[in-house]
């Protein structure tokens, strides 16, 4: 099989386990900066030229795409679909899972446990938006936010209403959490492929900070889920179309709470602490869903 990895980076971990576990099952692999490919549009014909070159005989796309290139990826990956290559994310379950607010809504209709939210289109009333997730203290996260960036935690009103009218005054669009004081800092990864849990482990933010992921300091280890939290985890897959998904969750005393379900959820951090190959499994999610024969 001849799996196409759209990265811009060949020296990142999760790219190059995803190498090594394709050449590992046997399969051809090509690592493509897609946003160095260009995208030609005709009647029934569409194509990709990479550098110059037509990709032709793929059989898998790997979507590995950040969160600040999602316009232009998303249009690559939605390419190689109308060219019938198969993709391991799909173009519009992408689209949904990088739109904070669009991905909370689609998970709050599926019955998941959430955070209390709240989205205002600037408002100026900051104290009546606290009071409607419960007071503080509250999360407040930037729409565009990832890895932890553009997340505040505001301990008191003034706190809070100092940090709204700064991002208002930015014309920064944001969400306002309630803060689970239960978690104490630590959130849960559950690793999702193909509607299995694969992986799991919970991630302890460092001392003096609130926000647990890995590249803010935080650490992890190995979890078993409790059967609630897996079935909320693939619940939650599941809600936003995606055969490949990182959910985040908190721990709280009414029942996990869904944070966030990432697109292209790295590797490094999961096989370290849980000691598993996801790597091999993404490739067997493919093989399972790509006959060539």
């Amino acid at each position: 099989m001849n799996i196409v990895i759209l990265s811009r980076d060949t020296k990142l971990y999760s790219t190059q386990r995803l190498v090594e576990a394709a050449e590992q099952h046997g399969h051809s692999v090509r690592v493509v900066d897609h946003l160095k490919c260009n995208l030609v549009i005709e009647k029934k014909k569409p194509k990709v030229f990479y550098r110059g070159e037509e990709l032709t005989d793929v059989h898998a796309i790997i979507p590995r795409i950040g969160a600040s290139v999602t316009f232009y990826g998303t249009a690559v990956v939605r390419q190689f679909e109308m060219m019938h290559v198969f993709s391991a994310v799909e173009s519009q379950a992408l689209v949904r899972s990088r739109d904070k607010l669009r991905s909370l809504q689609i998970l709050s209709r599926a019955g998941l446990g959430l955070p209390k939210t709240v989205f205002t289109n600037y408002s100026r009333d900051v104290k009546t938006v606290l009071e409607e997730v419960g007071g503080t203290p509250v999360v407040i996260k930037l729409l565009e936010g990832t890895q932890g960036l553009g997340v505040v935690l505001a301990e008191n009103d003034n706190a809070a209403i100092s940090v709204m009218e700064a991002f208002n005054g930015l014309k920064a669009r944001v969400i306002v959490q309630e803060f689970i004081r239960e978690a104490k800092g630590a959130d849960i990864r559950a690793f999702v492929i193909d509607g299995h849990v694969v992986g799991a482990m919970k991630r302890q933010a460092k001392e003096g900070e609130f926000r647990s992921n890995l590249h803010r300091g935080g650490t992890a280890e190995v979890i078993k889920l409790s059967r609630q939290e897996e079935i909320a985890a693939i619940k939650a897959a599941k809600a936003l179309g995606l055969g490949i998904a990182g959910v985040d969750m908190l721990q709280s005393e009414r029942g996990p709470l869904i944070l966030e379900v990432n697109s292209s959820p790295g590797l490094e951090g999961i096989e370290r602490a849980t000691q598993k190959d996801i790597s091999g499994e993404v490739i067997r999610y493919i093989e399972k869903h790509v006959d060539i024969h």
